[in-house]
């Protein structure tokens, strides 16, 4: 299992393209990828469980990914997350 935790910095205006955008990017990979905010966990494939975790502007964000390219998701999405406008 690979873990890494970023702080999200984006717009509010951008948020839910950000969210939309996580979810995609995630849904590349063969590895189960979770995200988690305060305790909260959700599989960042499923939009709705992204959503359900309350991503906001400056949040403390864990992503944790298990699989055989599990490295590369974690590192793909840490780098999204801390600056989600070069999507």
């Amino acid at each position: 299992m690979v873990e890494d935790v970023v702080v999200f910095e984006c717009e509010s205006d951008l948020q839910m393209k950000a969210v939309a955008v996580l979810v995609q990017k995630a849904s590349e990979f063969k590895s189960t990828v979770y995200i988690s905010i305060a305790g909260r966990r959700a599989n960042a494939k499923s939009l709705l469980g992204v959503m359900s975790v309350g991503i906001e502007n400056g949040s403390e964000i864990g992503i944790t990914a298990d699989g055989v390219d599990a490295e590369e998701a974690v590192k793909a999405l840490a780098e999204y997350l801390k600056n989600p406008q070069i999507a």
